[in-house]
């Protein structure tokens, strides 16, 4: 099977031929159909985070394809079945985030595309316990970036807990960006999205947005400040800058909902008026397996859009570059293959 492969921290990643993995006790092998391509898989490749992972590596959480193979002692999953791997590739089960229904922060977990191989190869093995069913109603290329951008974008909604009217930013209108803003319309906030960029402000119009603000023009903070202010900042842009312009853009009460992850730089947070205004800052990291059923059900029911381009494995570096570039309107898919059709013999009536 074919592979992108991370051998060297920044390098450019290599196509790699590899044997088709076994799945192990408890798993599944998937034959992938599509994998997008999330920032994410970016700062696995330059190990940019604190945590970084073991080379060599198979990057990738937003895959989607069918089961052909079960390992053992698998029961609740079917040869045929079409699922989701997202970021989450695994948890104990047992801490008290699992039971609780926080499962994303235990610290057991194992990551789909950074602890574990992901999706970027055209099989993969995942937890069977992990894996979400895709709904019939869903093409697999919508799937995948619902599988982290929607999925986490509707998770850090959620805690933000929006009362309908509340005036909610997001900053960063791209492949999470976009699907934020339908999500804070679902949950009944007014949009205000803000982005350096003019085609992903008049997406965000088109999606919903009841105010763009174009960041590179002048000061957002000074902008949002004549529509009145925030009562919810989600941050999905990776820029220090960026935190802080969200929070200095917050009403009394407001919530700074912190999802991106610059490679460098802090957030400083001005004490005195954290208190004073009763700000929150809230971190959230991707999504449940109940959060992503509740994003495919969204999907299934017409809810929402998702706009994506496809690619070819092979051009997984080129792709890295756009993204990087900013000049994406959403969110980048590998698209693999389909299975080949063996032809079958019918013997001639008699």
């Amino acid at each position: 099977m074919k592979a992108a492969v991370v051998t060297t921290f920044g390098a450019p990643l290599e196509i790699q031929e590899r044997d088709i993995p076994e799945p192990a006790l408890g798993q599944v092998l998937i034959r992938m159909e599509t994998c997008g391509l999330c920032h994410t898989d970016i700062h696995a490749s330059h190990g940019d985070w604190p945590a970084k992972p073991t080379l060599p590596l198979v990057p990738g959480h937003e895959g989607v394809g069918i089961i052909e193979r079960l390992g053992r002692e698998v029961t609740n999953r079917k040869v045929g079945e079409r699922v989701a791997i997202a970021w989450l590739g695994s948890a104990c089960g047992e801490c008290r985030y699992c039971i609780d229904g926080r499962e994303t922060l235990c610290e057991k977990q194992q990551d789909s595309g950074y602890s574990v191989d992901g999706a970027f190869a055209e099989y993969a093995v995942a937890s069977a316990k992990y894996v979400v069913p895709v709904p019939d109603g869903i093409s697999s290329l919508d799937a995948s970036p619902l599988s982290c951008a929607g999925l986490t974008t509707y998770k850090a909604l959620k805690v933000a807990h929006i009362v309908p009217s509340e005036h909610v930013g997001v900053f960063g209108i791209g492949g999470l960006g976009h699907l934020a803003v339908q999500y804070a319309r679902i949950m009944g906030g007014l949009v205000v999205a803000i982005d350096i960029e003019k085609p992903k402000l008049d997406l965000a119009t088109e999606l919903g947005a009841t105010h763009v603000v174009d960041a590179s023009a002048s000061d957002p903070v000074a902008q949002i400040a004549k529509l009145g202010g925030l009562d919810v900042a989600l941050v999905l842009a990776p820029s220090a800058k960026v935190f802080e312009q969200a929070f200095a853009s917050l009403r009394p009460g407001g919530r700074l909902i912190c999802v991106a992850m610059p490679a460098t730089g802090n957030l400083e947070i001005p004490i005195f008026e954290t208190v004073i205004k009763g700000i929150s800052v809230i971190g959230s990291i991707v999504g449940t397996r109940q959060d992503l059923a509740e994003v495919f059900a969204l999907h299934a029911a017409g809810r929402t859009r998702v706009v994506a381009q496809v690619r070819a494995l092979e051009d997984v570096n080129a792709a890295m570059s756009d993204v990087l570039s900013g000049g994406i309107p959403a969110r980048l898919v590998f698209e693999f293959a389909p299975a080949p059709v063996v032809a079958v013999a019918h013997a001639s009536a008699k």
